[in-house]
This record gives C-alpha cells, sequence and structure tokens, in this order.
C-alpha cells in the first residue's frame, strides 16, 4: 500500500533523516522534484502522493480530511519509524499538521519539526470563497487566479476533465475543514509564508504557535502564494537549517 502513497525522490538507504512532503491543493509529488539535491545529504526526501493525481488519477480522492487520516497513517507508517520531519505547502500543511496530532492521539511516531508553509494557522476562519462547487469556467478561471496550476494544462478542456474531480476534491477537503481543539504539539514548528501572498499574511502564519509546547519559528519569503517554486532555493536554505538542528537532535548533539 505505501508503495502506491510514497515518492522517494532519491533513495538514501543511510539517512540520518527523512523529510515527507505533502503538496498543496491540486499538487502532486513533482512539486517537490529536485529537493533532494538541495537538502542535507543526509536526509531522504520522500513525498506523500494522494488518490486522485499523476498515477493515481484514476482513484478516488478523499473530500473529508477525517476519512483520509487513518489511510494516510497506516501508509506512511513504515516510514515513519525512522526520524522524521512533516513539510506541507497550503492544504498539505494542513494534512501534515492533522497527521501529526493523528499520530499523537493514536500511540505512533512523531515527527522531530512540524514546517508547515502557504497556510493560516488550522484554528482561523477561512478568509476566501469556497471554489469546489463552482461551475467547469468558473472554476478554471479561480484556478488560473490562484497560481499553481500550468496554464497549458487549464487551457486544455479534455485535460481538465481529468484533472478536475482531484482539483476539486482538494478545494472541498480544504474548505470543509473545521479545526478541533485537542492537545497541543510538542514537537517544534516552522512557518513559511510568501511576503505577497493575498491570503496568508503574517500574523495568520504567526497564529501556529500555540499549537506546539515546542519552540516555534516565523520565516517570510519573497513570493506569493507559490513562493515554495519562485524562491524554492532561498526556502530550502532555510529549510536545510531545520533539518540539520533536526538530525543533530537525533544524534544527540543538541542537549535541551
Amino acid at each position: 500500500m505505501s508503495s502506491d502513497w510514497l515518492v522517494r525522490h532519491a533513495p538514501r538507504p543511510g539517512a540520518r533523516l527523512r523529510l515527507l512532503c505533502f503538496p498543496y491543493a491540486g499538487g502532486g509529488s513533482s512539486a517537490f522534484a529536485g529537493w533532494a539535491e538541495l537538502v542535507p545529504p543526509d536526509v531522504e526526501v520522500c513525498s506523500v502522493r494522494l488518490p486522485g493525481r499523476e498515477s493515481r488519477l484514476m482513484q478516488r480522492p478523499y473530500t473529508d480530511i477525517e476519512e483520509l487520516l487513518p489511510d494516510l497513517a497506516e501508509a506512511v507508517s513504515d516510514y515513519c519509524q525512522e526520524p522524521f520531519v512533516l513539510f506541507g505547502h497550503s492544504m498539505g500543511a494542513l494534512i501534515a499538521f492533522e497527521l501529526a496530532r493523528w499520530q499523537a492521539a493514536n500511540g505512533g511516531p512523531s515527527p522531530r519539526h512540524l514546517v508547515v508553509s502557504g497556510r493560516r494557522s488550522p484554528h482561523l476562519p477561512h478568509n476566501r470563497p469556497a471554489i469546489d462547487a463552482l461551475p467547469d469556467e468558473v472554476f478554471v478561471q479561480r484556478l488560473r487566479e490562484l497560481g499553481g496550476t500550468a496554464e497549458e494544462l487549464l487551457a486544455d478542456p479534455r485535460v481538465m476533465r481529468l484533472l478536475s474531480p482531484g482539483l476539486r476534491a482538494d478545494f472541498r477537503l480544504n474548505d470543509l475543514y473545521r479545526y478541533r481543539t485537542g492537545p497541543r504539539l510538542a514537537c517544534p514548528v516552522t512557518a513559511f509564508g510568501g511576503r505577497a501572498d493575498a491570503h496568508v499574511d503574517r500574523a495568520g502564519l504567526a497564529a501556529w504557535e500555540p499549537h506546539s509546547t515546542g519552540p516555534f519559528a516565523l520565516r517570510m519569503l519573497d513570493g506569493g502564494h507559490f513562493f515554495l517554486h519562485s524562491s524554492r532555493r532561498a526556502l530550502l536554505e532555510e529549510l536545510g537549517a531545520v533539518l540539520r538542528h533536526a538530525r543533530s537532535e537525533v544524534d544527540g548533539a543538541v542537549i535541551r
């Protein structure tokens, strides 16, 4: 089962730390292509490929995070036996956060660090209209305004007929999410944001801090909502520092 869900971009059997990545709505494992070359050499990069995209295009996508979590936790359970860090962008940040909470509530392994990117704190109300049920032409136009989907895909009706179910499902999962109070995480949390992101501002990112008892850091980078692409190198330089610190803690080099 895990072979369907996980994409190891550059397998490193001797890795001392694993970075498990979750894409934004409509994104797939390709969002993290090339990351393995830009992180510390003893970190393995792996991304989660959800149903409804890439090689899983014809599989039913999830529209409810509560339905997704038990299947996701089972799929990544073996991979997360080794020390790991969770990274998620936008919808992926929400999934990474809820997976960490699921693991804590069900006796699973905890991440060494949670890195959230391009997403307001989960307890804050949504600040943009839902788009999952819009008519096709309007839905495509909203995707175009949001960015993140290649224009050649948006301009091809045949391709969009294939992609739309997964895209709509992702936005439904994201837009219908309702935060439930629960115990705080124990791991450190770092939040990244784009300085020109129209929907995710510094205050919304700073509001992640109360969700963990561990240290919190906030980093702002140039770019809009998809700064993880436009400022990829700067992001990965910052993320590399997070990973090196997490790795050193695994090795016992940092004592609190």
